[in-house]
């Protein structure tokens, strides 16, 4: 899957591990689904999965893991890709946007995926295929890209990868129905009824628009006007989301949690984010008994190299490496929330010790059992 600051990839286990832990988890709904690590993984168990974002890029990644069913799509996939595979590169809008005018890619790589974005958009496919095609083109594209995994900036000196070339390959699709969401959080919340609804909203002042206005651009294909040295679609300059304010979040919270129709929620949230831990407990104890559970892990790489100022000098200095991610588990009842607050710890704690040399003393994880 493609490079994404707030990946929850290797939280998947403890998140799967939690939902496990309800008395019912057949059906769940991801409302804010992003990559869809969490929806695929969620999937992978034999749920019933409901993906939604509302970023285009997203919500294509969602008909591909969690609505396409590789039973159904996986034999005229595979075949799609071996052909967009032999298209010949034809440098197009994808190349001048993101090749000439900034640097993300090589323009052999641009030229290659602006031929191959062109067929796909020629065949005018069958949307479960036509998903998997684009996440295919999007996936290669990230592995042959010069940047930190955020196309707020590409990087100074090329990446090695970028002089790699660029290779289709079958997304790893899974058996299975499910079912993917192109909606607002709010909309989607008061629509879809599940047993769980797992929520990981956006938690501070970085857009997902502009992190990765590249992919939106890509699979929307619109060829917007862009604007600044990172050549942003313009319409970054007004995408506005309640979850990227300061002073606006704690109401888009309040409107997702009443308006979700589910029982039991599970709220993936960072400490690095607007509302605190406590805010948080607050909002999400008008819908039953709370517990958290708070990971430790390290930040995206971008964080860890630091920040640079236009002529590559590093400037500043990096405040901290690691963060903790919180699980909210919520109830109406308190046994429940025991219940899958101890199932998170244990996952926690099993992980820890697979992966660290056995006399080192245990650390990374703690938790709060507290209701409200």
């Amino acid at each position: 899957m493609i490079k994404y600051i707030g990946s929850k990839r290797v939280l998947v286990p403890h998140i799967v591990r939690a939902v496990s832990a309800f008395p019912a988890s057949g059906r769940v709904l991801d409302l804010f689904s992003g990559t869809s690590r969490v929806a695929r993984g969620l999937k992978q168990t034999g749920r019933y999965v409901i993906a939604n974002d509302h970023l285009a890029y997203a919500s294509t990644l969602a008909r591909c893991y969690v609505q396409a069913d590789a039973d159904r799509w996986l034999d005229e996939a595979t075949g799609l890709i071996a052909d967009l595979s032999l298209i010949d590169p034809t440098p197009g809008y994808f190349t001048k946007a993101f090749c000439d005018d900034a640097r993300y890619f090589k323009p052999k790589n641009g030229a290659r995926v602006d031929a191959i974005r062109e067929e796909i958009a020629r065949r005018k496919l069958p949307v479960e295929l036509e998903a998997i095609a684009l996440v295919s083109l999007m996936e290669a594209a990230d592995r042959v890209d010069s940047t930190t995994g955020v196309q707020m900036a590409y990087l100074k000196q090329w990446a090695a990868r970028a002089s790699n070339e660029l290779a289709l390959r079958v997304p790893a699709i899974l058996p299975g129905p499910g079912e993917a969401l192109h909606l607002d959080a709010v909309e989607a919340a008061s629509r879809v009824e599940a047993d769980i609804a797992y929520i990981d909203p956006p938690y501070n002042q970085h857009s997902y628009m502009g992190n990765y206005h590249v992919w939106e651009s890509l699979v929307r294909w619109d060829k917007p006007e862009t604007y600044g040295i990172a050549n942003k679609r313009v319409q970054c300059k007004e995408y506005k989301s309640d979850f990227n304010s300061k002073r606006r979040i704690h109401q888009g919270l309040r409107e997702v949690f009443e308006a979700v129709r589910c029982k039991h929620l599970l709220v993936s949230f960072n400490n690095e984010g607007h509302v605190d831990r406590e805010e948080m407990i607050a909002l999400l104890s008008e819908r039953g008994h709370v517990g958290v559970v708070a990971v430790d892990f390290k930040r995206y790489v971008g964080a860890q190299i630091g920040i640079h100022n236009p002529s590559g000098e590093k400037v500043g200095r990096v405040s901290h490496l690691r963060n903790k991610e919180y699980f909210f588990v919520v109830s109406d009842r308190r046994d429940t929330v025991d219940s899958v607050v101890a199932a998170i710890e244990s996952s926690i704690e099993i992980a820890a010790l697979a992966s660290r040399p056995s006399k080192r003393k245990r650390k990374g994880h703690e938790s709060e059992r507290r209701v409200e």
